[in-house]
């Protein structure tokens, strides 16, 4: 079975390596990867914030948010 993996990002240069890079090296067999521009999607920020993302870019696998570098802070984007 699949984890779910999400990743969010602002669409901040920051925000489209870390997609580039690292969502798209997850393997495609063990991941369902979703990707969530919170820029373009804010409707989609309580449901980031529940999942404990505090800035993006954020991968959420399953439960566990990982945050990579700092393009911007969850507030930043309401």
């Amino acid at each position: 079975m699949k984890q779910k993996a999400i990743f969010y990002h602002a669409g901040c240069s920051v925000c489209v390596d870390a997609e580039q890079r690292l969502a798209g090296a997850l393997n495609p067999a063990a991941f369902d990867v979703e990707i969530v521009h919170l820029g373009t999607d804010r409707s989609r920020l309580g449901e980031a914030e529940a999942a404990g993302v505090k800035s993006v870019p954020a991968l959420v696998i399953e439960v566990h948010p990982y945050h990579i570098n700092f393009g911007a802070d969850l507030s930043a984007l309401k």
